[in-house]
């Protein structure tokens, strides 16, 4: 009855470290065959577009030229170290430039080289992977912000998955957020992670950035940053509700409430850990003594958890014990001194009911309790309790 879950996996270290590879990959012989297509590409264009094409042309020309110039330096001679020092320098001076004219791929380029230039500087044996890790982040920031403005341009809804500008950004992410964790910085490494996750998002691409948002999540747990840690999942399950991903969602929101039922407490332990906790559905112990910010998230991930279980409409054999007793708290007719002290009185009552009504098949009292819970709620827990009517009216067994 339930739909079938496309819940996307995590990224996992090992993915991190695969990027390494994909870094190596952008070679300089790549640059210069990427900037040779570029430029046949605008000279085939100018018999359509003279002046556009001689100007697109010329200036993948030139950009090569500058670009072999200061490369040069990095060459090994006889008897003399290249100077890395002063590459990185004016590789850095041509991505400002080229970020001035708005020719965000060639800045990234010089940005990847920045990078490379960084890793065999002191002062360690690795190089300045501090340095290198930001160059990197800033080419992902150049890429995302180039397919953002082609998406724009082009009035394009989603962003153009099939280009290369879309991967490289995610293979420059990974491979930063791995130096970042390296140098045991790990919530710097987290936002790497969450700001790729939210261009993803905007771009209309929720499916896509679970993956970076769980990734962040886990690494802001560790970061000793519980109250982030639960919002990164939050924003997840909020991505997977777009991707009517129902089950997923609510994988996600039962570790979200599990960590903050924790409080400040939980930041030891990670989201991926949280499933085997205690169960979310009954009442939290102290949770009156939580601080407010984490009762807020209780409050929010406990009523959307339930919104999803009442359109889920999962069979008995298949409901698992913290989410039949998050069902069983609200179905019962005298339960209202089983609320948690987190939900405001008049919202458990209503969401009581509504959840009777749901088991009752009763569809006019729903409707009339959808009008008294919308300004209760939040406009993705309105959306879901829309969802909820719709599947009382025709239903899908899909939970949407």
């Amino acid at each position: 009855m339930a739909h079938k879950s496309t819940f996307l996996p995590r990224v996992s270290a090992q993915g991190e470290g695969s990027a390494l590879s994909c870094f190596n990959s952008l070679a300089f012989s790549e640059l210069r065959h990427l900037c040779r297509q570029k430029a046949k590409a605008a000279a085939a264009a100018a018999a359509a577009l003279p002046r556009a094409g001689l100007r697109a042309a010329a200036a993948a020309g030139e950009f090569l030229a500058r670009y072999r110039l200061v490369s040069s330096k990095l060459r090994r001679r006889f008897l003399r170290k290249p100077n890395v020092s002063e590459a990185a320098e004016q590789f850095a001076a041509l991505a400002r430039e080229l970020r001035a004219q708005e020719s965000l791929p060639y800045a990234a380029w010089c940005q990847l080289a920045v990078a490379r230039c960084a890793q065999g500087l002191p002062p360690s044996p690795g190089g300045d992977e501090a340095a290198a890790a930001a160059a990197l982040g800033e080419a992902a920031r150049l890429w995302l912000q180039h397919e953002r403005e082609l998406r724009l341009r082009q009035g394009a809804v989603q962003l153009g998955l099939a280009g290369e500008h879309l991967p490289a950004a995610q293979g420059c992410v990974a491979f930063a957020a791995r130096l970042r964790l390296d140098l045991g910085q790990p919530a710097l490494a987290a936002g790497l992670w969450l700001e790729l996750g939210r261009e993803l998002r905007a771009a209309g691409e929720p499916g896509q950035a679970v993956p970076a948002l769980l990734r962040a999540a886990d690494l802001l747990a560790a970061a000793q940053l519980p109250l982030e840690a639960v919002r990164c999942l939050r924003a997840a399950a909020a991505c997977l509700v777009l991707s009517r991903d129902h089950d997923g969602a609510l994988a996600v929101l039962t570790q979200a409430q599990l960590m903050a039922q924790g409080g400040p407490s939980s930041a030891s332990s990670s989201s991926s850990s949280a499933a085997a906790s205690s169960s979310s559905g009954s009442s939290v112990p102290g949770a009156d003594q939580l601080p407010g910010a984490f009762a807020d998230q209780l409050l929010h991930c406990e009523v959307t958890r339930l919104l999803l279980l009442l359109l889920l409409q999962p069979p008995p054999a298949k409901l698992s014990p913290e989410h039949a007793q998050t069902l069983e708290k609200y179905s019962w007719e005298d339960a209202l001194d089983a609320s948690p002290g987190y939900v405001p009185a008049q919202l458990f009552l209503l969401l009581q009911s509504a959840a009777v009504a749901c088991q009752e098949k009763d569809l006019e009292a729903l409707q009339a309790l959808q009008k008294e819970l919308w300004p209760l709620l939040t406009a993705e827990q309105n959306h879901l309790l829309h969802l909820v009517v719709q599947e009382m009216v025709s239903p899908s067994g899909q939970g949407f």
